[in-house]
C-alpha cells in the first residue's frame, strides 16, 4: 500500500450513521447482529447498490451468508426493512431495500419518549403544586380543596404555573381561600390569559383600576360630607 492508494480509499467517502439510531437501536429491539446488517444495507445503498444480496452483505461481515439471509428475513418480517419496486433505465422494474420503516419506528419511539417525559414533568408540577398550596395555607388541604385543585388541572386545563400565579394573587390580596382563587382563574380564562406574563399584566391593571376606583369613592364620600349642612344640636 502506498500513499496514493490510501488517499484513493479515503476519498471513497463515509457512511453517515444517524446518531439517534446509534443511541436507540437497542430500544427498537435490534440486537448487534441485526444492527450491523442494517448498517451494511445502508452502506450498500449509499454506494449505489440498493438491493445487496446476502452474499454481498456477508462479504463485509463475519456472519455467514446463511445467517445474513436469516437476519434479512427477520428484519423484513418485523417491519425494519421493506422491499420496494423502482423503475430503472428502459422502464425495467427493479427491487430495492428501503429503510423508511426503520425511520418510522425510530420516530414513533422518540415521540413516545417525549410524551412520557412530558407526563413526568406534569406529574412533578402537580405534586409541587399541592405542596405549595399546603405551605401557603399552613396546613394540609381538605378533601374538597384537593378535589378543587384536581379539577382546575384535569377539567379546566389550567397550567400549573397559572394556578401558582393565582395563588400568589390571592396571597397579595389577603384573600387566601379556594373560592377567591377559583374566581381569579375563571376571570383569567375568560380573558384568554395563558402565560404568567399575561397574568401579571392583568393583575397589575386590575390593581391600578381598583386603586383609582377606591380614590374616586373616597373623593365622593368627602364631597358628600361637605354638602350636608351641619346642625349643632347642643345649641338648639
Amino acid at each position: 500500500m502506498n500513499y496514493d492508494n490510501f488517499i484513493d480509499w479515503f476519498q471513497q467517502g463515509s457512511v453517515a450513521i444517524p446518531k439517534l439510531l446509534l443511541q436507540n437501536y437497542k430500544n427498537l429491539n435490534l440486537n448487534e447482529e441485526e444492527f450491523m446488517v442494517v448498517l451494511q444495507v445502508l452502506n450498500f445503498i449509499e454506494s449505489g447498490n440498493t438491493f445487496p444480496t446476502p452474499t454481498e452483505l456477508s462479504s463485509n461481515m463475519t456472519l455467514s451468508t446463511t445467517r445474513c439471509t436469516e437476519i434479512l428475513r427477520h428484519l423484513l418480517q418485523k417491519g425494519y426493512l421493506a422491499i420496494e419496486e423502482d423503475y430503472h433505465e428502459k422502464s425495467i422494474i427493479v427491487e430495492k431495500y428501503s429503510l423508511k420503516p426503520l425511520w418510522v419506528k425510530l420516530f414513533h419511539y422518540l415521540m413516545s419518549e417525549t410524551i412520557e417525559q412530558e407526563k413526568t414533568v406534569v406529574q412533578r408540577e402537580e405534586q409541587s403544586l399541592y405542596t405549595i398550596f399546603e405551605q401557603e395555607f399552613g396546613r394540609p388541604l381538605s378533601p374538597f380543596e384537593c378535589e378543587s385543585l384536581s379539577m382546575w388541572i384535569d377539567q379546566d386545563h389550567h397550567d400549573p404555573i397559572i394556578i401558582k400565579a393565582a395563588l400568589r394573587e390571592a396571597v397579595m390580596s389577603g384573600k387566601l381561600n379556594f373560592r377567591y382563587i377559583d374566581r381569579i382563574l375563571f376571570e383569567w380564562k375568560k380573558n384568554g390569559i395563558q402565560t404568567i406574563e399575561q397574568a401579571q399584566a392583568h393583575s397589575k391593571k386590575f390593581r391600578q383600576h381598583s386603586q383609582k376606583q377606591k380614590q374616586v369613592d373616597q373623593n365622593t364620600t368627602k364631597e358628600y360630607e361637605r354638602t350636608i349642612p351641619f346642625y349643632n344640636w347642643l345649641e338648639s
